[in-house]
């Protein structure tokens, strides 16, 4: 698809795999931009790998915009028995250039892959097929497992949003909370006396003392 420039974006099972959360994907799922220029580069490809559309509907804009997928199995002998399954958006998400400028890139034997951000690629994932919910589960544990130490409040916040595991969950709040207690020390209470006004302009504590040397030697005289 790269070949004949067109833009896409890798979804599915075998981004969970380049995310570290699936072993093995039959399938290949694309989120493609669906504008004239675009299809046309597509189609072309397709052609290339001698792709045959294998249901309904055809690819066409009009319905790829209503959220369509399109569906092919390639028979070119190095790809045989591929399928690819096209489609222009999906539920909740935004328009594709939106996607496209925050996707993840990533090299793979010298051929660059652009993939769905980790955040899309989760939202993508909320269906209603029932295995698709532990895929998502597993996303967001490689995601927090593989952390930075000092993670933004943009992660904090996803990680809150989608973990899946109440462990998790509390081992992250009690992470969130140890990190606030660094970052926010105590205040410590010095134990140094501040002089307070006292009579006659004095201060408080150096009344005291005077009071203390006087009454010495109020004490000293009566013994004389």
């Amino acid at each position: 698809m790269r070949n004949n420039g067109a833009r896409t974006l890798l979804m599915g099972g075998q981004a969970c795999v380049f995310y570290g959360a699936a072993e093995f994907s039959r399938d290949l799922d694309l989120l493609i931009l669906a504008d004239s220029e675009n299809l046309g580069r597509l189609r072309a490809a397709l052609t290339d790998l001698e792709a045959e559309p294998i249901a309904v509907p055809p690819l066409d804009a009009e319905r790829l915009a209503k959220g369509h997928a399109t569906h092919f199995r390639c028979r070119r002998a190095d790809v045989a028995g591929l399928r690819i399954d096209l489609m222009s958006r999906f539920r909740g998400g935004p328009e594709f250039e939106e996607l496209w400028r925050r996707r993840t890139t990533i090299e793979v034997e010298g051929n660059q892959i652009d993939l769905l951000a980790l955040g899309d690629l989760v939202n993508a994932k909320k269906t209603q097929r029932d295995k698709d919910w532990p895929m998502i589960g597993r996303l967001m544990e490689r995601s927090y497992f593989e952390r930075d130490m000092k993670p933004s409040q943009e992660q904090i916040e996803f990680w809150l949003r989608e973990l899946r595991t109440p462990e998790l969950l509390v081992e992250l709040t009690e992470r969130i909370r140890a990190l606030r207690d660094a970052s926010n020390p105590p205040a410590r209470h010095c134990r140094r006396t501040h002089a307070r006004p006292g009579p006659r302009g004095c201060c408080a504590g150096g009344g005291r003392a005077r009071g203390k040397a006087e009454g010495s030697r109020v004490l000293a005289t009566s013994q004389t």
